[in-house]
């Protein structure tokens, strides 16, 4: 079959393409899935360059000498392991793969029982490729890690409302789990736009005062939490100011340089917790991502929660380059998905 990943980590270029074996029957709980999507995600671009960084021994475990990235995907099971009791040949799936294992970029791939969903039956397979890692890391993040109770009195800062997460947080915050303030940040009249469209119920400049800007809002309720898609140690300081006392603040981008001394995490008693969707996988804690792609699917098919793919490209050599450029840009606007059946659309 056919396949685009690396050989050697590193730029774009690197990316090539390759036949490898079609994989083997599956086994236990399996599934063989014809692929027919795949969503690039920051984490595909990260890993091509060599330089993830999540799990400090993340390259010990990958894939070698051909690594292919894509983390979710969408397709049709064609093949299911003994032991699977959900799915059957024929039908039509989205779901999330193990970043240690090989990608979706390719024409078949294996994947987990648990973490795979029905596809949502008003999604065409490249909208619902776009679906699973940022509704599940966005899912995760909320109700796992913030546990943000529904219908909460309260409001909660999204940082970078347009990225592929921040798009996901914000409608869930607003339409699954009913809080009434959903502050998202967003600086050019496209992405403000998109934010609002995601279910923001306000948007401040992240290129100004973050707090000042929130002050202008008069809010009537405090602000308890705080989800940062971008740049952790940039917000820590002004989050915490921002933040009310016993709040939480989660991130989900890695980072260096934290340092919260001199800030208010310790006089608010703050909590501040990481995400990562990898992280049940990794460690061989039992995942329930499966369950999760099912609430998810019922809830696009009712119309509470919107597709965020807005760039489709074709699933080859080319299509995957593009893909890769976009999201390193800085400049993506929700998601970008490639479908074998796509044709490049400006």
């Amino acid at each position: 079959m056919n396949a685009v990943g690396v050989e050697q980590y590193g730029p774009v270029e690197n990316l090539i393409c390759r036949k490898i074996p079609k994989p083997d029957k599956p086994q236990g709980n399996q599934l063989l899935i014809k692929v027919e999507a795949a969503a690039v995600n920051p984490i595909d671009t990260k890993v091509r360059n060599g330089t993830y960084d999540d799990a400090p021994d993340y390259y010990t475990f990958v894939p070698r000498p051909f690594h292919i990235m894509g983390y979710d995907g969408a397709g049709t099971v064609e093949d299911v392991g003994p032991e699977c009791t959900k799915f059957k040949p024929g039908d039509q799936v989205f779901y999330v793969s193990s970043p240690t294992k090989q990608g979706a970029y390719c024409e078949y791939q294996v994947v987990s029982e648990a973490t795979v969903g029905h596809k949502p039956k008003s999604l065409d397979f490249v909208e619902a490729a776009a679906m699973p890692l940022t509704y599940g890391t966005a899912y995760e993040s909320l109700v796992e890690r913030l546990e943000i109770k529904k219908g909460e009195k309260v409001g909660i800062l999204i940082i970078n409302g347009a990225g592929g997460v921040g798009a996901m947080a914000s409608q869930i915050a607003r339409w699954v789990l009913d809080l009434p303030v959903v502050i998202t940040t967003a600086s050019r009249p496209e992405t403000i736009d998109f934010t609002k469209k995601m279910g923001a119920t306000h948007v401040i400049n992240h290129r100004k005062n973050l707090k000042k800007q929130i002050d202008e809002l008069r809010l009537e309720m405090p602000i308890k939490y705080v989800f940062i898609t971008h740049s952790t140690a940039q917000y820590l300081d002004v989050c915490s100011d921002i933040i009310a006392p016993l709040g939480k603040v989660c991130s989900i981008v890695q980072s260096a340089d934290i340092n919260m001394y001199g800030t208010q995490f310790m006089s608010k008693s703050l909590t501040f917790v990481w995400c990562w969707l990898g992280s049940k996988s990794y460690h061989g804690v039992e995942s329930d991502q499966g369950e999760m792609l099912e609430q998810l699917s019922a809830l696009i098919d009712a119309g509470k929660i919107k597709c965020h793919l807005t760039r489709r490209l074709k699933l080859d050599l080319d299509g995957v380059k593009e893909a890769h450029r976009i999201v390193e840009s800085g400049k993506a606007i929700g998601k970008v998905a490639l479908g074998f059946s796509e044709g490049v659309q400006a």
